[in-house]
């Protein structure tokens, strides 16, 4: 499988989501161990309801495979989901399918890349995201990541016959300082004989 690094970090890098994966996705969403951390786990997901779900999301939102380096391989996703251009918000969405890849650090590095291309490629002000109280190990990678915890609803979601607060997180642009987007590179377009006519810093 062919995958296109559009932004890369040290150990991963995101490329375009390819429906050729379809049916990894569709492994992953339905894994009893990865399902209670994602907003749908109680729905039952086949293979052309997943192809179909990563079709709306291709089309509408800003969404990555995460592809760990050494292996070329496939091993979960995040995205940038109900962009507003107006006021320059989204909201933020990861998941790590391949679960040797857990608490690695990679999941980390692709919500810096996915923050560093929100805030310095798509010029966007605020980015949220909500997850559950039980998922500790997401919300230590959100809050090294730079998220702040804003707010909660309580006994908002149901999992385990018992009911879950809803944690609600958001980081600005002033609090986030590019990594892997070099902010400050220099540009320049030349004529044919090679003389210097517009340069950027």
């Amino acid at each position: 499988m062919k995958y296109f690094r559009k932004l890369s970090g040290e150990r991963c890098y995101l490329s375009p989501i390819s429906l050729e994966d379809v049916e990894r996705y569709t492994e992953w969403i339905n894994d009893p161990e990865i399902a209670p951390f994602l907003s749908l786990y109680s729905q039952v997901v086949g293979v052309e309801e997943e192809r179909e779900m990563l079709k709306q999301l291709i089309s509408k939102d800003v969404v990555f495979s995460i592809v760990e380096k050494d292996t070329n391989k496939v091993i979960g996703n995040c995205g940038l989901h109900n962009l507003n251009s107006i006021h320059r918000t989204a909201s933020f969405g990861i998941f790590i399918g391949e679960k040797t890849f857990w608490n690695q650090g990679i999941g980390l590095e692709a919500t810096l890349l996915t923050l560093d291309f929100g805030f310095n490629i798509l010029n966007l002000n605020s980015i949220e995201l909500n997850t559950m109280e039980y998922n500790k190990r997401g919300i230590r990678c959100f809050e090294k990541a730079g998220f702040k915890l804003v707010g909660s609803r309580r006994q908002a979601f149901f999992h385990a016959g018992k009911y879950h607060d809803i944690l609600f997180y958001d980081i600005l642009a002033s609090e986030y300082e590019s990594i892997f987007v070099d902010k400050s590179f220099n540009y320049s377009i030349s004529d044919e004989a090679g003389r210097s006519k517009i340069t950027i810093v």
